[in-house]
């Protein structure tokens, strides 16, 4: 239900349904349970199933009320045609489940007619006008299901419908290609082909493939939030792992221990890399291949997410000649792209680049990159001596991780070079903090560091189908916005269109955080100021935080309020 579930509850007492002492009852064991979220909605589901009320009561309720019919939908048989009008990314969104459909209109069964954002943005999206039927909501779900993933699941059986006996096939497949494959072994190849083809269509940067109790869960991590996808039958989990390991060049035996590995697979006239990464579970190995799709790196500064002060800030900075510049946050928060696009910016055939990586995620144009391989001795440390010797101008270190790299870096930066390298560190001030920690005296830390830049990615509305929008208060209110900031503000939402799947949303934008080290701050470094102290003084001069950031991304129509929310915290936290 929506914020009008007391609604409901209301309607629900004057037909007599319920009485008052009932619900008010109810309510006392929500409030003692502590549930999160809309109490309203709660006493609703805990009403359902104390059987007080059923689900189909209250769709009949509804319906009379708003003068609609309801639709059984045991007796309904839905079209493909309708599937594909309104696809399953909008259908499980909104919960509905359409049900006749002409090039006009369409008629849906919805459990909410309340709920009518949602009814003008599946309008929005499939171009037509909506005529709303109420059913249950157990009912919708159980629809749903029924009819998308039957239609999900189509494309999967029509690859494995050739094979006579399934449960036979070996566990360890050793052919290099679907040509020399046998009619058993095929199936699975193009599976797996199919799975990859398909993350890339729907601009997915990550497939986790889980092995479950009583499925193999196939998911695409796309926009940086996770969406399931059609499932393979359990029963060729084993046959699918075991290709896949086999393209990456792993070991099919070992089972026990998790590996790395990396396939190159061309997929139409793109050629993709994917980092794999097995991990064994309780019901098997659990596969995540991360899609390295070089095309789609964005390389320009703008693409980043900066505004043009920050970005007039971060040319400059970059450009120096020597010093450490930084990019810290959580493991996908961006900080490979960012860097990546640093050095594009200022790769010049009259300057020496050379990078040091684990892996080489995408390869440049101009730029020596070297890959740490630790089992002969290639470590980060290691590498760095190296570099050092070919007299290079800058110098990229994928990550400081020990006290050894990180004493290599800070010396090359004293001594004329410009190192960028990355931490995880929850802002940017803390990683002075984390130097020290390391091992690196506190001097060393102020002579070398030059800026440090904190971020986090959000998602970004969706250009094609973003219009003007009024957000909710109280989510203005808990961001920090102010009623004169609202007032000249450009807010926008993503209304869900078919290139952004009905999400509203269509690829990710940067929110920053600068830290710049002045002579003030240094002094601060050099008598190992407390982190407070430090974060204060860089707040004094002029800093913004990211919540901060994000909140002027908001005001600018870029991104959501719940977005930068999720992304980030509040200073007064």
């Amino acid at each position: 239900m929506t914020s009008a579930d007391e609604f409901v509850l209301q309607l629900l007492i004057d037909k007599g349904l319920l009485e008052d002492g009932g619900i008010e009852s109810t309510r006392a064991k929500v409030t003692q349970a502590g549930y999160e979220g809309s109490e309203d909605t709660a006493i609703l589901e805990a009403l359902v199933a104390e059987e007080a009320v059923t689900q189909k009561q209250i769709a009949e309720v509804l319906a009379e009320e708003f003068n609609m019919e309801t639709v059984d939908l045991a007796d309904v048989r839905v079209s493909s045609e309708a599937l594909e009008v309104v696809p399953f990314e909008l259908a499980n969104r909104y919960k509905v489940v359409p049900l006749e459909v002409d090039d006009s209109e369409v008629e849906l069964a919805v459990f909410d007619p309340l709920d009518m954002d949602a009814v003008d943005s599946i309008s929005h999206v499939i171009k037509r006008s909506v005529i709303c039927r109420v059913a249950p909501l157990a009912d919708i779900e159980k629809a749903i299901h029924q009819y998308y993933e039957g239609a999900r699941s189509e494309k999967v059986d029509d690859i494995f419908s050739g094979m006579e006996d399934p449960d036979a096939l070996p566990s360890q497949i050793d052919l290099p290609s679907e040509d020399d494959a046998s009619e058993e072994e095929a199936p699975i190849i193009k599976y797996v082909h199919m799975v990859i083809s398909e993350a890339l269509k729907r601009r997915a940067s990550d497939i986790h493939m889980e092995p479950l109790e009583k499925r193999f869960r196939v998911r695409y991590r796309i926009d940086g939030v996770l969406h399931e996808v059609e499932n393979p039958p359990k029963r060729l989990q084993p046959s699918i792992v075991s290709r896949i390991k086999l393209m990456s060049n792993v070991s099919i035996a070992e089972k026990r221990v998790p590996q790395d590995g990396r396939i190159n697979i061309k997929v139409g006239a793109k050629v993709i890399d994917l980092r794999v990464s097995t991990l064994p579970t309780a019901f098997g190995e659990s596969i995540v291949m991360r899609i390295l799709d070089k095309e789609s790196l964005s390389l320009g500064l703008p693409q980043l997410g900066f505004f043009s002060d920050d970005q007039a800030a971060f040319e400059k900075i970059i450009a120096l000649p020597d010093g450490v510049f930084l990019v810290t946050g959580p493991t996908g928060s961006g900080k490979s792209t960012t860097l990546y696009s640093a050095l594009n910016y200022i790769n010049h055939p009259d300057r020496k680049i050379i990078t040091v990586e684990d892996p080489v995620e995408y390869e440049m144009s101009g730029v020596n990159q070297v890959q740490v391989r630790r089992e002969v001795g290639m470590s980060f440390s290691a590498a760095l001596r190296s570099m050092l010797r070919q007299a290079p101008n800058i110098i990229m270190v994928g990550e400081i991780r020990d006290k050894e790299t990180a004493e290599i870096a800070v010396n090359a930066a004293l001594t004329g070079h410009m190192v960028f390298s990355t931490l995880h560190t929850n802002d940017a001030p803390s990683a002075v903090s984390r130097l020290i920690d390391i091992g690196i005296k506190p001097f060393l830390v102020a002579a070398a560091v030059r800026a440090v830049l904190a971020q986090r990615l959000v998602r970004r509305n969706c250009p094609n189908c973003r219009e003007a929008c009024e957000h909710d208060e109280k989510l203005l209110n808990s961001l920090g916005i102010r009623s004169d900031e609202a007032v000249d503000a450009s807010f926008m939402k993503g209304a869900g269109c078919l290139k952004c799947n009905g999400t509203g949303f269509r690829g990710r934008v940067g929110i920053f955080e600068m830290f710049r080290v002045n002579e003030e701050l240094q002094s601060m470094i050099y008598e190992e100021a407390s982190l407070v102290a430090l974060r204060d003084k860089a707040r004094e001069m002029g800093m913004r935080n990211m919540r901060e950031d994000g909140i002027r991304k908001v005001l600018a129509g870029v991104t959501v309020p719940h977005e930068v929310l999720h992304a980030t915290v509040s200073d007064s936290i």
